[in-house]
């Protein structure tokens, strides 16, 4: 009899600890102690952007500010809309068909700035930005940011795990950001050959 229940309570101590695990990758649950708190840089990442400054914080806000595209819907959704800023869902894959879901707030400074701040997530703390230069006619895109945990070293392992995941999901994102800026930038000159200005053109949107 001992013996079963010895392995009952282990058997359910597993399933709670699997559970938790799943719920903080997830973001669903947050560990925040109060105690042993440490941060860690996130980046630099730094993209040239063969596109005007302007064209390509369009791309950046388009999810958030216009009108997003399915593949667009599906990754990110708008909770909430004030003046020049947004309260976002965003769900990115993490492997073996769990999703992980932060929910942040958005500011768009025009033309330069974009920044984000962690409201619910793995880790309890996360401020980002990208950072647009103007650089005749290309954009210097870099990304910044600060990630916080708690729990002393314990805290600062798992903000490791974290932050890979979270830089490959920026990088990702970036390459997605420059690739298309790039190309509404060649269709614009291409529907406008006389226009090498530089200045950007407005894209049709896509249904």
């Amino acid at each position: 009899m001992g013996v079963r229940l010895g392995w009952t309570i282990a058997a359910m101590t597993a399933a709670a600890a699997t559970a938790g695990y799943r719920a903080l990758v997830s973001g669903r649950l947050t560990i925040e102690l109060g105690i042993g708190w440490r941060t860690r840089a996130l980046g630099p990442q730094v993209l040239d952007i063969a596109a005007p400054r302007e064209l390509v914080f369009d791309v950046i806000a388009q999810p958030y500010l216009g009108r997003a595209t399915r593949a667009q819907q599906e990754k990110i959704q708008v909770l909430e809309r004030g003046e020049g800023m947004v309260l976002a869902a965003h769900h990115t894959p993490v492997g073996r068909g769990q999703v992980t879901q932060t929910v942040e707030t958005v500011t768009f400074t025009r033309p330069d700035t974009v920044d984000f701040r962690l409201v619910r997530g793995p880790v309890p703390h996360v401020r980002e930005r990208f950072c647009l230069t103007d650089d005749g006619g290309h954009t210097q895109l870099t990304y910044t940011g600060e990630m916080g945990t708690d729990g002393w070293a314990l805290g600062a392992r798992w903000a490791e795990v974290v932050a890979r995941r979270w830089e490959a999901t920026v990088a990702a994102s970036l390459a997605t950001v420059k690739s298309e800026a790039e190309r509404r930038h060649e269709l614009g000159l291409k529907r406008s050959p006389g226009d090498r200005s530089g200045k950007a053109t407005q894209a049709p949107r896509r249904q």
